[in-house]
């Protein structure tokens, strides 16, 4: 599924096919539509709209460029609209000083009330920045309680991402991210977390590449999520499923979210077996969110070697199966060596993502029973030395988890299985000693990043 979150079907551009442009969406794989009002009569239209089509949901506000006409009965009329089932943000709102076809004080006094109002009715903001970041985040924080919402058609610098994100907003990109001279911006895309970016058309506005001049509409998104693919190394299918899981969450969609035992990313399938662990990292995934690339990984019931490979089917389809999942995959050293036992049958590559904490959990040294069942394991040490670690993942083994991680990588190696261990930019842990402590132990060094999973 994908999801077009910023479009206004109810102008006139779409007056002649209005059926036929959400006929042409839903062919082309975009589900669902937030239609944005920008005026108090765009804001009554699309109401009106999202209540005839069980795909469309609306937002409410007034634009910028007509924030001279937000008087008091005009923000009760939105506040009255914004009531309605199928309303799912206050916006569009925010601050256009590149235009000024308000005066700037008009603009800032409207945007303090509709950021008001989404903090009393719960809703998220739908933010609209031009020429205006420092006033946009000035005011934002100085608002009192933050209000979570997005920034609409993103167009800013690194630091103008950043301020956005420490806001906890999410970031919007439209189809200009397509065109030739926007190299730029595609270069802050880059830097987007995948898990704060959504897809809009901002439709009938930014045609994409090659339709240029004309009208744009919500089956454009597909060509989109395609350009995000290759900025982000990401499948289509990966784009397609974190954006849609981040709309649901930041707009409430009531979409399904139902947990995963065997979930795809990239070219990769990953096999959730567990959601215990053994250490309780202070920067773990887990401590914010049962979401890993669009995927729910905390799971009902720990599953079966039936239930696991019913959900791989066919291995062949993937360039490797991995065991990394919610929790600690050798607590269910068992199930591993079972379903690897299988799969190599089938010809998969096997690889195991691990804490390394399997000696100690199963008390004795697994590493000869993965020979020949698993082809490679990533090994996560994270930091350089054992007081960081300590530190850093609060083992429950305490300080003699890190010797024994090293001791199961040295093991690894001697029993012809490939290591990777990879290590995280955390303050005061020396990542080239990590790499030289993975060159002197014979195994593949990684770097990876806080906040960056999967």
């Amino acid at each position: 599924m994908l999801i077009d979150t910023h479009c206004h079907l109810d102008f006139k551009d779409f007056d002649s096919d209005r059926d036929a442009v959400l006929a042409r969406a839903m062919e082309a794989g975009v589900e669902r539509i937030i239609n944005v009002g920008s005026s108090l009569e765009g804001s009554r239209r699309s109401v009106e709209f999202a209540a005839k089509h069980a795909e469309v949901y609306a937002s409410v506000g007034i634009h910028p460029h007509d924030a001279k006409t937000a008087t008091d009965a005009a923000i009760e009329e939105i506040r009255r609209f914004a009531a309605d089932e199928k309303v799912v943000a206050i916006g569009e709102v925010g601050l256009d000083y590149y235009r000024n076809l308000s005066p700037k004080d008009a603009q800032i006094d409207a945007f303090k009330k509709f950021i008001a109002m989404a903090a009393e009715m719960e809703l998220p903001l739908i933010i609209h920045a031009r020429e205006s970041h420092d006033d946009i985040i000035k005011i934002l924080n100085g608002a009192g309680k933050r209000v979570a919402g997005v920034m609409h058609c993103f167009s800013g610098d690194e630091r103008f991402l950043k301020a956005c994100l420490d806001l906890g907003l999410y970031i919007s990109f439209t189809c200009n991210l397509t065109y030739k001279k926007s190299e730029s911006l595609r270069d802050v895309a880059k830097i987007v977390p995948v898990e704060r970016l959504l897809l809009e058309t901002d439709a009938p506005y930014l045609a994409p590449e090659g339709m240029r001049g004309k009208r744009n509409e919500p089956a454009n998104i597909p060509l989109l999520a395609a350009r995000l693919s290759d900025l982000t190394g990401l499948s289509v299918k990966d784009i397609a499923r974190i954006t849609t899981h981040n709309a649901n969450t930041l707009f409430g969609l009531g979409l399904d979210d139902l947990s995963k035992l065997a979930y795809e990313i990239r070219d990769s399938l990953y096999l959730n077996i567990t959601n215990r662990c053994t250490n309780d990292c202070n920067f773990c995934v887990r401590n914010t969110t049962e979401f890993v690339k669009g995927h729910n990984l905390k799971l009902d019931a720990e599953p079966s070697e039936s239930d696991i490979l019913k959900a791989v089917g066919d291995p062949g389809r993937y360039k490797e199966i991995v065991f990394c999942g919610y929790g600690e995959p050798t607590l269910r050293l068992g199930l591993i060596k079972s379903v690897s036992g299988e799969l190599k049958k089938r010809g998969a590559k096997i690889r195991v993502v691990t804490n390394g904490h399997g000696d100690i959990i199963n008390s004795r040294s697994i590493a000869p029973e993965l020979k020949g069942l698993v082809d490679r394991v990533s090994v996560s040490l994270n930091t350089d030395t054992e007081k960081a670690y300590v530190d850093a993942c609060k083992p429950e083994f305490g300080p003699r988890a890190y010797k024994a991680i090293i001791e199961f990588i040295k093991l690894c190696v001697k029993n012809g299985i490939e290591v990777e261990i990879t290590c995280l930019d955390l303050a005061g842990v020396d990542r080239a000693k990590c790499e030289e402590m993975a060159k002197s132990l014979g195994a593949n060094f990684r770097a990876r990043h806080i906040g960056i999973v999967g």
